[in-house]
């Protein structure tokens, strides 16, 4: 494991937003979600790809408030440009389990 300062943490903006949007991505090499999310007015909307369909669908995703890094540049894949990353845990059978608040927030606060 590399050891980072607190200067280099304290960089990374870790946001919460809410997702407004599940679209499906057949065009993935992986089974995965177009999110849109809401991440308040000060930040507006972003757009993720996510590897989270094992354990969650559309449903069950909309309306989700999630834990996401909006300061990493754009990242194109395939056709679709996501625009934050959406946090979660790899499990050993490589299902990911969504990072979330534990109880509501406004959206786009940052973690501490």
């Amino acid at each position: 494991m590399k050891e980072i300062s607190w200067q280099e943490f304290s960089q990374v903006e870790l946001r919460t937003g809410t997702i407004i949007e599940v679209h499906d991505f057949p065009e993935a090499r992986k089974p995965a979600w177009k999110l849109v999310i809401d991440f308040g007015a000060e930040i507006g909307k972003k757009f993720s790809s996510a590897q989270i369909t094992d354990l969650y669908s559309k449903e069950d995703l909309t309306g989700k408030q999630i834990i996401a890094v909006i300061n990493f540049p754009p990242k194109q894949i395939g056709p679709f440009l996501s625009d934050c990353l959406v946090t979660g845990f790899i499990q050993n059978d490589q299902s990911v389990v969504l990072a979330v608040p534990d109880k509501p927030t406004a959206n786009g606060l940052k973690l501490a």
